[in-house]
């Protein structure tokens, strides 16, 4: 597909837009602090922006990303410890070569299945894998049997429930209710200062905008438009000989992948990662930015997380009792304001505007529309 194709002209001007704030003007007008916390604010849009093709057109909502999110960032943050647990960088009270908190729990020995963590090809390659196959699973043993709706949502919060109780009864092995911390060196490239801070935070929004391509075009593909059929009439997609389970399981591993990837990225921004990112409360937030944002516009979910982080520091900063309420009243009366989230006033206002500007833009409007009748008819 040719790249131009991916957005029409006026989502390619929202794309441009959104990469000059995030590349060109936040880091000039902003202090290397805060610039740090809207990456922070950013790795959560990697997950918003999953939620938009697994629930927005798959219909799959999920409230168990943060179970992917946590998986990504603990395997990067296994590598960055064995690192910073290296002889020259290991203190005298505790055993070289293994973990601090391994030592604290009297083990002697590094587990076999922290081993391959030592290689950071390894660990890339396991950021994508390993949340990917447990997300195969899951996907498997669920759609098979056509689980799906409240109930697949249910599943995967017990699921994050499950994970979170297992990291934290097994504090030998992965830290505990503490996680994995004093995480200091990437390869001995010190990953605590400003400039290094100034690097990761382009690295993660330039993984950020490439995630969104992909995603892009997986929404614009033929596959894509599958989706909305499945969400809308998935009886009729499967009695037209499509293997509906198949789809759903790959878009529920695609976008565990890309919670697993802003989960790596939180790691190496933040400095650790502990339970506290898998269980139920964040992998509800985290449908939240995709619901405040708009959970069909992958533009939306990266404003959305970033407006609701905002929010919840701004919030948590000058009313530190009240916080919790004023963050629920912001998520009730943006969704029933705006049922479509931010991105319905894109849609419903700046769009035609820009169509009006822009001749060309209500052709291609009217070519995209022609491109959906094939899945409409399906659906119908």
């Amino acid at each position: 597909m040719n790249i131009t194709r991916l957005f029409d002209r006026s989502e390619w001007l929202g794309f441009a837009a959104i990469a000059a704030i995030l590349l060109i003007l936040f880091p000039s007008v902003i202090d290397i602090f805060r610039l740090n916390l809207v990456g922070k604010y950013l790795t959560y849009a990697f997950v918003a922006v999953g939620l938009v093709l697994c629930w927005g057109h798959g219909g799959i909502l999920s409230l168990g990303q943060g179970i992917f999110f946590g998986l990504g960032g603990y395997c990067m943050a296994m590598f960055l410890k064995l690192e910073a647990s290296t002889p020259e960088n290991t203190s005298i009270q505790s055993t070289p070569g293994i973990p601090d908190f391994m030592d604290w729990n009297q083990l002697t020995e590094l587990p076999w299945w922290w081993e391959p963590f030592n290689s950071l090809a390894f660990t890339i390659v396991a950021i994508i894998v390993v949340p990917s196959i447990l997300a195969f699973i899951i996907g498997q043993a669920m759609f098979q049997r056509r689980v799906g709706g409240v109930y697949f949502a249910i599943i995967t919060q017990a699921i994050a429930a499950i994970l979170t109780i297992l990291i934290v009864g097994q504090q030998g092995y992965t830290g505990g209710i503490n996680g994995i911390t004093d995480l200091r060196t990437l390869l001995g490239w010190d990953i605590r200062t400003d400039s290094a801070k100034y690097i990761l935070y382009f690295v993660n929004v330039i993984l950020l905008l490439g995630v969104v391509m992909i995603a892009q075009f997986v929404k614009v593909s033929k596959f894509g438009r599958l989706l909305v059929a499945m969400r809308d009439k998935e009886d009729r997609v499967r009695f037209s000989g499509y293997n509906v389970s198949d789809f759903k399981v790959f878009i529920f591993c695609l976008a565990a992948a890309f919670s697993a990837i802003g989960g790596a990225m939180f790691t190496l921004q933040v400095g650790f990662m502990s339970p506290s990112f898998v269980g139920i409360v964040p992998s509800i937030e985290m449908v939240i930015f995709a619901a405040v944002g708009g959970r069909l516009s992958l533009f939306g979910a990266v404003i959305g997380a970033l407006l609701v982080n905002f929010a919840k520091t701004t919030f948590s900063e000058t009313f530190p009792e009240l916080w919790l309420f004023a963050m629920g009243g912001l998520f009730i009366a943006v969704v029933m304001a705006f049922p479509n989230g931010l991105a319905g006033i894109y849609s419903t206002y700046v769009k035609p505007l820009i169509a009006r500007i822009l001749p060309n833009e209500q052709k291609a409007a009217n070519a995209a529309q022609a491109t959906k009748v094939p899945t409409k008819a399906l659906a119908e």
